[in-house]
């Protein structure tokens, strides 16, 4: 099991949400995407191994999805 969970809001460019939601689901390390109203235009779950992967998860592979214009990682914790 993985030991870092984080949700990932991402803001797109106007109506490329669907577009961007579908690409991101294909990536290694994304448990879920969907499209929602709001602020953000799709909220994604997704897991890694630690923080340092998450990282490379985010900057790397998911900011590279054409569309994206903006990500907000927010860190699973456990209280």
């Amino acid at each position: 099991m993985a030991e870092v969970q984080a949700y990932i809001l991402i803001q797109t460019e106007v109506g490329k949400a669907a577009q961007v939601a579908s690409s991101v689901r294909d990536i290694d390390g994304v448990d879920a995407a969907e499209d929602v109203t709001g602020p953000y235009d799709v909220i994604v779950r997704a897991s890694a191994g630690n923080v340092d992967d998450l990282g490379k998860l985010v900057v790397a592979k998911i900011q590279a999805v054409e569309g994206i214009t903006r990500t907000l990682t927010c860190p699973v914790v456990h209280l």
